[in-house]
């Protein structure tokens, strides 16, 4: 049976809640704990970084533990509250950390609390995205599931993006003193949203019976993951798509209030975000939709034009960051690029990843929902460590603190060439190495990505006639 529209919407306010609580910490922990906190640049990217690398084991085992989970409230539900309760928590306290800490008790309470973030995290993520392949048959019916999914995970990550600063400013005041007050009230905020939202989610969504299967290995479960090409091709795209978006969402921060500038700079970030997460939802609700249904595009012609776009977009913003800026609104045409191709793209790899489920079913004879899931959550957090590790290398090679600021105003003859020499760096950094990691993905996919319509209709054949005669096969022991 399929999703009712009752369930559908349940579904998908639980990723908005989701999405609000990951961008928050994707896009505001390195600037809280670097900039306003004052730890040093290369020790936050080292703990974001060690954080990630500490998911590469711990995220496709938690993969595992969900799979072998059977409760009367089913295997996914249990977790996702679990992973939802402990997440909220731990994300509150990481955005209120004492005023008493300092120096390396600082530094420690960053690496705890971010590190346990990203565990509880992982609890709710992957049983989340691993409804996706059990609730549906089809791949028609999961890229109907996936856009709404992932279109409301998008609303959630937009309202994040465009009102953090806002509200910070209105619950906190100006200053770091007055920021470090908003983010704790702002993080509350969010955690109580989240835990009100995935409770509707739970409730509302009772799971669709499945076969039962004879529970792996965690060796057969990598041995199954690593056989999967198409799922390790996917995960490799992933990495590099969202390197590059969270590259410069990391830093974007630092360039509207230390190079953009000027009195109220926050009040340019909030306009250009607004902006950016309307369009980045429209393509997700109307733009895919519009290429996949209105032109009937494949989905693999639509992300070659995304990723294209998103490079011109790079290219262009480029361009227009040696210009005077006198107004945020020219910003807004690489914006347009940049977040319509990161919208689609998003449903996109989505959808190419629970596609992978089925390939790896008739390669292995086993669905592994919720390790290639795992990998998803994995890659996703990989990439904003990764992004968050050359953002902090670059904030300390260019100084770009307020403290770092504050003591290059002291030096009036000095202090100009630096901030335009920091500058320069920060507009090249967050626009070149997203271009250079988007150029290899095209390279990647287009070397070995195979799932194309027709080679998915084989698969379902192939699998449909499995199944029947597997069916075939239980009559006639019955019968016996």
């Amino acid at each position: 049976m399929n999703l009712n529209v009752k369930e559908k919407f349940a579904y998908a306010l639980g990723a908005v809640g989701k999405d609000m609580v990951y961008m928050l910490s994707a896009s505001y922990v390195l600037y809280y704990f670097q900039d306003i906190l004052g730890v040093n640049a290369i020790a936050m990217g080292v703990i974001l970084l060690v954080a990630r690398i500490f998911d590469a084991f711990n995220d496709p085992i938690m993969g595992i533990i969900v799979a072998k989970t059977h409760t009367k409230w089913g295997k996914f539900r249990p977790w996702l509250m679990i992973g939802t309760l402990t997440n909220a928590v731990i994300l509150f306290l990481m955005f209120a950390a004492p005023p008493s800490l300092d120096g390396k008790g600082l530094v420690a309470y960053a690496a705890i609390t971010y590190i346990l973030w990203g565990v509880t995290y992982t609890m709710m993520d992957i049983p989340y995205w691993s409804m996706i392949p059990a609730f549906t048959k089809t791949g028609k019916e999961r890229e109907g599931l996936t856009t709404l999914a992932r279109s409301a995970a998008g609303v959630g990550s937009a309202l994040v993006t465009i009102l953090t600063m806002v509200i910070v400013h209105a619950l906190g005041g100006e200053g770091n003193a007055g920021e470090r007050t908003g983010f704790k009230y702002f993080s509350l905020i969010v955690a109580v949203i989240f835990i009100v939202f995935i409770i509707i989610t739970c409730v509302s969504i009772k799971e669709k019976s499945t076969i039962d299967m004879e529970s792996p290995s965690v060796g057969q479960m990598f041995k199954a993951l690593i056989q999967n090409d198409q799922a390790m091709t996917i995960v490799i795209v992933i990495v590099l798509i969202n390197c590059a978006v969270y590259t410069t969402s990391n830093l974007v921060l630092y360039f509207f209030k230390y190079d953009f500038g000027g009195e109220g700079w926050y009040n340019s970030y909030t306009l250009f975000n607004t902006f950016g997460g309307a369009i980045q939802i429209l393509s997700m609700m109307v733009l895919y939709p519009l290429f996949r249904n209105g032109f009937k595009f494949s989905n693999i012609k639509i992300f070659y034009m995304c990723v294209i776009s998103a490079i011109i977009g790079y290219a262009v913003l480029l361009g227009i960051t040696f210009t005077s800026m006198s107004n945020v609104v020219i910003l807004f045409i690489p914006g347009f690029f940049i977040f319509a191709a990161n919208g689609v793209l998003q449903v996109l790899t989505t959808v190419f990843l629970a596609n992978t489920v089925d390939y790896g079913e008739m390669k292995n004879n086993r669905r592994d929902e919720s390790v290639i899931f795992s990998m998803q959550t994995f890659v996703v957090k990989l990439a904003s460590g990764i992004a968050a590790f050359i953002a902090s290398i670059s904030l300390s090679i260019f100084s770009l603190s307020s403290k770092s600021v504050e003591e290059a105003d002291k030096a009036i003859d000095f202090s100009l060439d630096v901030a335009k020499s920091s500058q320069n760096g920060l507009r090249m950094v967050m626009t070149l190495i997203p271009i250079v990691g988007l150029f290899i993905s095209i390279f990647w996919f287009k070397k070995k990505f195979i799932l194309d319509e027709d080679e998915l209709d084989k698969i379902q054949t192939e699998l449909s006639g499995r199944s029947d005669n597997n069916y075939a096969s239980t009559d006639l022991n019955e019968n016996k």
